[in-house]
């Protein structure tokens, strides 16, 4: 066989264009398609069990793979959103090439009383939407985010390979309670996506409170998005509403009001994007504002290149790449290294292209940056083969199964060269 098979086989190869860039594909070893599990933690805060449901990138889950870390991303009301999420964010950080958003860990948290924990204060009776078995409830927020600060987060960073960005995402009381978050515990969390938040809650109380806290407080490293559905009658809009005063109008209107407080407040240094979705109501709105939100937060991440410089790849074009993860480390407020994938995806190309000396550093990159990675050695041990390097090439294959004992990739490659 001779160096080139050898590459055709290997199983990150890229047939075409739009494959460039995509994620390792993994064999299904189940009849089942999972996308998460299910973890608990017992919470002295809130004195009870909670659920929490975890999804791991596909990258986390190969044995052969850099162990790598990954941003998180919080998720209140995991019972309605946690399978569209993380279908959005795989689709926007995994497939097809797309780096819309990083790769990530999605934590849900599943809800015991929504209630109490979602409502930042106590609220009076205030109907229709606040009744005394609301208020009686409500109340319990900032037990809540106690939990969150001094429990939840502690143990998903000992459990799982996280980074430090941290992300919440909220809808309705879990968008008041993002704001709540925010406001008065900034720090939490890098970014937040507030989707069609209450902030008409406690008779508009939180809001007034909100404004006057955020007036002259600093927010340079945090951003927002947040989201507002059509909630009101065909007959009306978002100019019309700003007129009426009754109870119906008030989720919206608050919005509104809110939208135009964050508009004015520019010295706060938010960063900060407003959505209405006039096609979308209260219950629709997630879908798609969490895709349009996880764009704006992370739209620092998109690696833009043409298809020239995609398929006429070249060390010019690489060091574009370099510089642009550069700039996503500064977003991050740490050191990230071009993708293990990115780079062994180029590499394989300019071998294919006999460009030794690219491919060669490529792979040699690969190495210094994910050195637990059984793949990369594999791949390097690719690269010693195609020039003729029996020696090193049997080196790079036994060092990847010294990283993963079931590499039978490399195994089989081992015992052919010997």
């Amino acid at each position: 066989m001779d160096s080139l098979q050898i590459v055709f086989r290997k199983k990150i190869l890229f047939l075409s264009l739009f494959t460039l860039l995509t994620s390792f594909a993994f064999a299904q070893q189940k009849n089942k398609i999972e996308i998460g599990t299910i973890d608990s933690i017992s919470s002295k805060v809130l004195n009870e069990n909670r659920k929490i449901w975890i999804h791991l990138p596909k990258s986390a889950l190969n044995a052969s793979l850099a162990k790598q870390k990954y941003p998180v991303v919080y998720l209140l009301d995991a019972e309605g959103h946690f399978s569209s999420v993380v279908g959005i964010i795989e689709e926007m950080s995994e497939v097809n090439g797309n780096t819309n958003c990083p790769e990530m860990i999605v934590v849900g948290i599943t809800n015991t009383n929504r209630n109490r924990d979602l409502t930042p204060t106590h609220s009076e009776v205030d109907p229709p939407f606040v009744p005394k078995s609301l208020s009686d409830q409500s109340g319990g927020g900032e037990k809540f985010v106690e939990f969150l600060e001094k429990e939840l987060i502690p143990y998903i960073d000992g459990k799982y390979p996280t980074t430090p960005y941290k992300t919440l995402i909220g809808h309705s009381f879990g968008g008041l309670t993002a704001l709540n978050i925010l406001t008065n515990h900034t720090n939490l969390f890098n970014a937040y996506l507030a989707i069609d938040p209450s902030m008409w809650w406690d008779h508009q109380q939180f809001l007034a409170q909100t404004e006057k806290k955020l007036e002259n407080k600093k927010l340079a490293n945090v951003s927002l998005f947040m989201a507002a559905a059509n909630t009101m009658d065909e007959s009306t809009n978002v100019v019309k509403v700003r007129k009426d005063t009754t109870v119906f109008t008030r989720h919206i209107r608050s919005i509104l009001d809110f939208n135009d407080f964050l508009n004015k407040n520019k010295k706060s240094g938010l960063n900060y994007q407003y959505q209405y979705y006039n096609d979308d109501n209260h219950g629709s709105v997630p879908l798609i504002a969490t895709y349009d939100g996880l764009r704006f937060l992370f739209k620092f991440n998109q690696l833009k290149l043409s298809i020239p410089e995609q398929i006429n790849f070249s060390k010019a074009v690489f060091t574009k790449i370099e510089k642009h993860f550069e700039n996503v480390s500064k977003h991050l407020g740490y050191k990230v290294s071009v993708p293990e994938n990115v780079v062994n995806a180029y590499g394989y190309q300019s071998l294919g292209k006999k460009d030794m000396e690219l491919a060669g550093y490529l792979f040699r990159l690969n190495v210094a940056n994910y050195p637990q990675s059984a793949n990369v050695y594999d791949s390097l041990g690719d690269f010693y083969e195609a020039n003729g390097d029996k020696k090193n090439a049997i080196v790079s294959y036994e060092k990847a199964l010294t990283l993963d004992k079931n590499f039978s990739e490399a195994r089989g490659k081992l015992e052919k060269l010997k």
